[in-house]
């Protein structure tokens, strides 16, 4: 067949531009002897003439030579507005110009001058380059555009220009552009991997398959060369609808196949269409097929060229689109249903208070179907308008408003009392659209609210009855404290005395003493524990809950009560610590709980028993402390009514003492310091009490003591200067206790007084170091004589220690609130008494010092 050479075009430079693109040398001389497609250059006029793509040629300084209809289209411009005259820079954002500049100057460690140089750096190295890029139309209004860069040479390989082919897709939006000189068009377009051209002859049977044809389908060109036709790749099915539905809109009868895919093209009628082409290996892509006849001089076609881009990705948006506007559907329908569904009566409005929506709950509340409520004044459909008006005006003005009461009025005159909660809505711009509010109906909770009223006033009656018979309990418990400890206070007292005294008393002296000691103190303990479980069943204990190092606790523990164990010969064994435990707990309170523990574990043990108190940790963050006896054991019957108050198992009528609450105030206490209490009893082996509290790694402050010195022993000083003590007290016998108590101190000379006026009057002349005040005295009491004291300049700074029968913390804490320097409880214990004189001398020599 003879070769045919294109328009324009020399022989030997069309080989060697085609040549670039061809895999093989037999594969350019098939290609160049097909004069179908050579005649007159026609496959270069039909891909120069497309309007789909814009194809710009620039010199090699970047001035634009060739435009071509496509750009005309895209951008508004003539090729005389721009050819010779500017680049396609000046068309192109210059923002993203200057970015794109940066970006390559990172990317390739070189500087690149914002401008055309950065639209094109690529390409002039020789680099395959494909970017998107915002073209600005001549108008100034944009499109983003996908542009495939390709540099131009000459025979010489030397750059004569570039090629820039765009594309206006949304979804995958690519470039094709020509340039006439030396063939370079034609090689720009069949070189580029990123669209696939496809030249067929008249019959469609293929001549020219380009590299982007092969990376999309997976053929090689000689696989499909004269052998296939584009619809052979192409979904047969889309290929027969196509053919039927172009046949209903042309009236024409068109044959599936490949006359189908180019009819319109031969028509002359622009056709860009949408196909699933199928690769080598069987699968498919969605592709944009777009479609131009190839004609000679005379305009007879001589073949087809299909352009094709990989749609995938527009595909898949697309599909994303649907299944968000799916989405969108069903969560219309959801917001329906969950407005339809609301047990309140729901609405919108405009800003003028317009109603714009409402649910079937309002159609109820107002009687009137909600084709009639939709586009009426909210305010209508109530009793007050003008109130129901101002709740629409509130919420513009403050966003929102809740609980505003209205009655709505239905269409049969029914009024019914409604809560409104309301707020402004807006659109996804931020701009305020109207009002929603939800009105329920209220009248079910003002009834109940009305009832809640009347409750609460009984229950405020009942609960002042509560407090003041509370009150009553307290204050009577608080006498009873103090005139069961006045007394006590005596016996004690002088038992001490008679104990200590010189010449020391005669054994059966000495027995009797011990009698009335221990009767005494036991007596103490009674007192102490009832007052414990009323003060604990009031709520009015208060603990303070701090690091506790168990260590000296249960020291303390053993020196208190090895003495007990000693006389009913019992054996204690305490742990040994390797290094200090803490618990959490407040150390006083524990100490009275282990004390109990041991005491019942020595009280209730068989004759030569032992007693083991031992202590691990059960957690991380928990300690157990066991008490285990070899007592007679309990019953589980038993064991379940231990912890009851005024329960003595059935040993009322024994030797055993007790009130039976010792456990119960133990069990309180420990639960308050968010501990836990328990017992294992075997009948015949004894007993194991057991107390769990939160252990800590170490105390908030120095612990850091001789354990020993925490028992002490009271401080007599004897050779120091004579200091005056005061003593107010209207009780005789206590009076005549510390009288005597004194007498073996030199270095006081004491001074008293029977009633707190007598007291203030002796301080202000005496101005004493210390004074000891008694709290319940005839005329005023200690408080409030220490608060005469305390406003008097000159005797503001003496130390006042309580010394009070009153002992329920209370009344401890009412008294340190008020000013005293301590405040001692009665029954007096010397080492006890002691410690605070010293204490409260000590504090005022340093007053005296300060004062000079």
């Amino acid at each position: 067949m003879q070769n045919k050479p294109l328009t324009g075009l020399p022989q030997d430079e069309m080989q060697s531009a085609v040549a670039v693109e061809m895999p093989g040398m037999d594969v350019i001389t098939e290609v160049l002897r097909n004069e179908v497609l050579l005649k007159t250059g026609a496959l270069q006029n039909a891909i120069l003439n497309s309007a789909n793509f814009s194809s710009i040629a620039t010199d090699e300084k970047g001035v634009i030579q060739i435009f071509n209809v496509g750009a005309e289209r895209m951008l508004g411009y003539l090729a005389a507005d721009v050819i010779n005259k500017i680049t396609p820079a000046d068309i192109s954002d210059p923002q993203e110009v200057v970015a794109r500049a940066k970006a390559l100057s990172v990317e390739l460690a070189t500087t690149i001058t914002p401008g055309f140089e950065a639209l094109v750096f690529k390409a002039s190295r020789g680099i395959e380059d494909i970017y998107e890029l915002t073209y600005i139309r001549k108008d100034g209004s944009r499109f983003p555009a996908v542009v495939s860069v390709t540099a131009l040479r000459d025979a010489q390989n030397a750059i004569i220009g570039y090629l820039l082919i765009g594309t206006d897709n949304t979804a995958r939006k690519q470039a094709e552009e020509a340039l006439l000189k030396a063939g370079a068009l034609q090689s720009a377009i069949f070189n580029s991997a990123n669209f696939s051209s496809i030249a067929t002859d008249a019959k469609g049977v293929i001549q020219i398959f380009n590299v982007g044809a092969e990376r999309m389908l997976g053929y090689l060109a000689a696989d499909v060369l004269n052998k296939i036709t584009p619809a052979d790749i192409s979904d047969p099915q889309e290929v027969v609808a196509r053919a039927k539905a172009l046949s209903l809109e042309l009236a024409t009868t068109i044959t599936p196949g490949f006359e189908a895919l180019v009819f319109k093209a031969s028509r002359g009628i622009e056709d860009i269409y949408e196909l699933t082409y199928i690769r080598k290996d069987g699968s498919r892509f969605p592709a944009v097929v777009s479609v131009t006849a190839l004609r000679d001089a005379q305009n007879a076609i001589i073949g087809y060229l299909l352009i094709g881009t990989d749609n995938t990705a527009r595909q898949q948006a697309e599909d994303e689109r649907k299944q968000l506007d799916q989405r969108l559907r069903d969560q219309q329908f959801y917001t329906r249903s969950l407005i339809e569904s609301n047990i309140d009566a729901l609405i919108t409005t405009d800003l003028a208070g317009i109603i714009t929506d409402a649910n079937k709950q309002m159609e109820a509340l107002t009687g009137c179907p909600r084709e009639e409520l939709i586009g009426t004044p909210f305010k209508n459909y109530f009793t007050d308008p003008n109130h129901a008006a101002h709740a629409i005006n509130q919420v513009l003005v403050e966003s929102k408003v809740t609980d505003y009461e209205l009655t709505a009025l239905a269409k049969d005159g029914t009024e019914t009392a409604v809560s409104y909660n309301a707020a402004n809505f807006y659109n996804r711009d931020g701009e305020l659209q109207g009002v929603f509010a939800a009105a329920r109906d209220v009248t079910e909770r003002k009834r109940w609210d009305q009832v809640l009223r009347e409750n609460t006033i009984e229950l405020e009656r009942a609960t002042a009855t509560a407090e003041k018979a509370s009150l009553a309990k307290s204050d009577f418990l608080s006498s009873m404290s103090h005139e069961l400890r006045s007394p006590l206070n005596a016996i004690l007292g002088f038992a001490q005395l008679m104990e200590s005294d010189e010449p020391p008393p005669s054994p059966s002296q000495k027995a009797s003493i011990d009698q009335i000691l221990q009767a005494g103190w036991y007596l103490l303990k009674l007192i102490n524990e009832i007052l414990d479980l009323a003060v604990i069943e009031s709520g009015r204990l208060v603990l303070s809950i701090e690091p506790v190092s168990l260590t000296a606790v249960l020291f303390e523990c053993q020196s208190m009560i090895e003495p007990l164990a000693q006389k009913r010969g019992v054996t204690m064994t305490f742990p040994h610590f390797d290094k200090p435990v803490f618990v959490m707990g407040d150390h006083t309170r524990m100490k009275q709980v282990l004390i109990n523990l041991l005491s019942n574990a020595i009280k209730y043990n068989s004759l030569g028993g032992t007693v083991v108190v031992d202590c691990l940790a059960v957690s991380s963050h928990r300690v157990n402390v066991s008490v285990r006896d070899t007592g007679a054991g309990l019953t589980s019957e038993k064991i379940t009514q231990l912890f009851q108050a005024f329960n003595r198992l059935g040993q009322e009528g024994s030797a055993q003492e007790g009130t039976g609450i010792g456990l119960v105030v133990s069990k309180r206490l420990v639960e308050l310091m968010d501990g836990v209490i328990g017992v294992e009893s075997t009948v015949g082996a004894g007993s194991v009490f057991w107390v769990e509290l939160n252990s800590c790694d170490e105390p908030f402050f120095d612990l850091d003591m001789d354990i020993s010195a925490a028992v002490g022993v009271p401080k007599i000083v004897t050779e120091a200067p004579t200091r005056t003590l005061l003593y107010v007290e209207d009780n005789p016998a206590n009076l005549k206790l510390v009288e005597q108590l004194i007498a073996r101190r030199p270095d006081l000379r004491l001074l008293s007084a029977t009633d707190g006026t007598r007291g203030v009057e002796i301080a202000r002349t005496s101005l004493p170091q210390v004074i000891l005040m008694d709290i319940n005295l005839p005329g005023i009491s200690g408080i409030e004589a220490l608060k005469l004291l305390k406003d008097d300049p000159a005797t503001a700074h003496i130390p006042i220690i309580a010394v009070s029968a009153n002992a329920i913390p209370r009344d401890i804490d009412k008294g340190i609130e008020a000013g005293f320097f301590r405040y001692l409880t009665k029954p007096i214990k010397f080492s006890e008494l002691m410690d605070a004189l010293n204490l409260g001398l000590e504090a005022a020599g340093s007053a005296a010092v300060q004062r000079k």
